[in-house]
Parts: structure tokens; sequence; C-alpha cells
């Protein structure tokens, strides 16, 4: 999954990037509302994780316009006010959920689970396709008994395609969700994760097929 983080406290921030990078997400830090509102305006993200307080104003104001705009990309706030009120008014802005600092990042990974589950309408952390059960929480897919374990952006790429089974996928897009605007790589790296992919599913009913000049999707015989 591709997170937005919009949190001025350097220090929280890199703790936070850390522990998502190494779940297997990727993720972009903003420590400003413009530079949140310019990230969200030309990325695409699974969800959002928002400071209140920060330099050049208030989180509110970047929430609000969020989701006038019709956005209904999941936001997590991150909070030091403690008062119901507080959270309330938060909710009814559009916020998701909320997690009152200090917090354990158990709870906030276990958090931004339930929201993504909540989004996609399921409460299994494990999705089965045709004959292959895969679980994006344990970082597995098993086919019949063999259990096959990924690595983090292959399990990211498969969850792409697993949430949307029929779908083309452009390159473009691929990169996009599987990469920060820091790392340096190129968009055929998708080629790499892609057949790395295919020969994990070479036992299985499932086929990732590749449509020239349009991109890759998910087939099942």
């Amino acid at each position: 999954m591709k997170f937005l983080l919009v949190e001025d406290n350097l220090e929280l921030a890199q703790a936070i990037c850390t522990r998502m990078q190494l779940d297997g997400h990727v993720i972009d830090h903003a420590d400003r509302i413009k530079d949140a509102q310019a990230f969200s305006e030309t990325g695409e993200y699974d969800l959002i994780l928002l400071d209140i307080m920060l330099p050049d104003g208030d989180g509110r104001s970047f929430l609000k316009r969020h989701r006038a705009g019709q956005n209904d990309t999941p936001v997590i706030v991150l909070t030091a006010r403690s008062q119901v009120s507080d959270r309330i008014s938060m909710l009814d802005l559009g916020a998701d959920d909320y997690v009152t600092k200090p917090f354990d990042h158990e709870e906030l990974q276990a958090r931004c689970r339930a929201v993504l589950r909540r989004k996609t309408g399921t409460t299994q952390t494990v999705v089965k396709l045709a004959d292959v059960n895969f679980d994006p929480v344990k970082g597995a897919l098993k086919i019949g008994a063999d259990e096959i374990p990924l690595r983090n952006r292959e399990l990211r790429l498969l969850e792409l395609l697993f949430n949307a089974p029929g779908q083309i996928f452009s390159k473009q897009k691929l990169f996009d969700r599987l990469f920060s605007y820091d790392d340096d790589v190129s968009e055929n790296a998708i080629e790499v994760y892609i057949g790395r992919l295919r020969k994990h599913l070479e036992k299985s009913q499932l086929r990732i097929t590749t449509h020239r000049g349009l991109g890759y999707r998910l087939d099942h015989d």
C-alpha cells in the first residue's frame, strides 16, 4: 500500500516511515499542509496519516479540502488532543479514525489495516482468488500446500493486482504505487517484479498477462 504521512515532528515521522517501510508499505512524507496538498493532487494514495498542528496551519483545513474534493482516500488523524469533543469534530469533518499521541506503533499499524479493510468492504485478512490464498499481513501466498513468502514489493504489487483482478494497470500506475518520490529507480523495475510474481504463480490458475501498450492484468484460467 502507498501512504502519505503529514507530520512536522521529524523524529516521529522518521519512526513512522521506518516502521511502515519494514511492513512493506511505500510512504511519502510532508511536513507542511502546502506540501501535503501537492502530494495528494499529483499522487494516488491508499491512506493518509494526518497530524493536526502543522507549521503552516491546522491539518483540519487539509481534511476539509480533501473531503470537499470528493476524495475518498481514508484519513487517520494523529493528534495530541484527547478531549472527546476534539475527536468527534475530526470524525465529523471526514476522518476515518484517529490515534492519540503518544501511541504504540503496533496500534497504528493495526488501525491502518482496519481502516483499509473497511474501505475494501472485507473483514478477512486472507484473500482467495482461484486456487490461490493471499495473506498481505503475513506476506505470503499459498498455492495448494505450498506457502510462498514474498518480498516487500512483490507483496505490494500482488496486493494491487489481487484487489482488482481483470483490471489493466499501466506500468506508470504500478510504478507510482510501488515507489515513493525519493526512490531512485526506473520504470523497468516493474518488469523485474512482474517476472518474479509470474514465477511464483506458475503452478496456480492465476496469470499476469501483458497487454502491449496498456500494461498488466491478473487473470485466472
